[in-house]
């Protein structure tokens, strides 16, 4: 089977799978076990995945019955207590459910704005003041975080792609940075919408980093990073399915789908074919992250 037809059927599977499975986003449904903010973070990576679907053309069907979700979500009286319930990261889901909330719902209905010695930037690395600056921007929110130009400059992509003397690493980064590389590249690019920001040499010094990441986790299977990092080259600029690696990422994810149309797990180490919610814990993110792969490259 080819890449392209590898990627339609992945495409339509998670999110038909995502659709079919709203319920169990809803973290005041019937089968809500989980307390506090755990509770509220699969309704928030939805939410992100809506956010980069709805740029997309034309009419979704699909699209609309996710985003009803997650307005009556947003809308719920308990949703800001859900965010705010480790006061530790508080500040932080704040923001993101502002920065995420669905068109037409007030992002701060319950809540007030962190102020911005809540947002300091002291103490955070600078992947964290990244990600924090990014969803910040995005609701409107004061903060004393440095330029986006100062924190390319400290940010993983720019300090980690130098390759060592000798024969690389493996894994050539540990799965924290991996995590970290992914979503700086998202974010500096704004899931692909503008361009990173990376200097000509640190691009293709990071863009050969992710591709070496990446044939490691095709190696061993590890599905949510493998569609992670596919997304992370092409946020910054890449056509990562015309390479041999990301063609073989494609494959990677396409074996390992179920009928259903979910990915079982993270790695195929943890995978599990069952169904119901325990099941859904374990699938939905590696799921939700394949789908959203898919809309960026452009194929939904």
């Amino acid at each position: 089977m080819s890449t392209e037809a590898d990627l339609k059927r992945l495409s339509a599977g998670t999110l038909e799978w995502i659709v079919e499975n709203l319920d169990y986003f809803d973290p005041f449904g019937a089968d809500a076990g989980i307390p506090g903010l755990g509770r509220a973070k699969a309704a928030l990576e939805l939410a992100l995945l809506c956010h980069c679907w709805s740029r997309q053309d034309g009419q979704d069907a699909r699209l609309d019955k996710a985003n009803a979700l997650l307005r009556a979500v947003w809308q719920h009286p308990g949703f800001p207590g859900l965010l705010t319930a480790e006061p530790e990261a508080a500040a932080v889901y704040r923001l993101v459910g502002a920065a995420l909330a669905p068109h037409g719902v007030d992002p701060w209905t319950g809540l007030a704005p962190p102020a911005a010695e809540d947002l300091a930037p002291d103490g955070r690395l600078p992947y964290q003041r990244l990600e924090l600056r990014f969803y910040a921007d995005k609701a409107g929110v004061r903060h004393t975080i440095e330029p986006y130009e100062d924190l390319i400059k400290a940010n993983v992509l720019v300090t980690l792609p130098a390759a060592p003397a000798g024969q690389p690493p493996e894994p050539p980064v540990t799965v924290p940075r991996a995590y970290a590389l992914t979503h700086s590249a998202s974010y500096l690019s704004d899931f692909g919408r503008t361009a990173p920001g990376l200097t000509p040499d640190a691009l293709t010094a990071a863009a050969g980093l992710l591709d070496r990441q990446l044939a490691y986790c095709v190696r061993h299977d590890w599905w949510d990073l493998a569609a992670e990092l596919v997304t992370a080259r092409h946020c910054l600029g890449g056509t990562p399915l015309d390479t041999a690696t990301g063609a073989a990422a494609v494959r990677c994810l396409a074996r390992a789908q179920l009928p259903s149309g979910a990915l079982p797990g993270r790695t195929a180490a943890d995978r599990d074919d069952v169904s119901g919610p325990l099941f859904f814990a374990k699938a939905y993110h590696t799921t939700l992250v394949t789908a959203l792969m898919t809309v960026l490259v452009g194929v939904s």
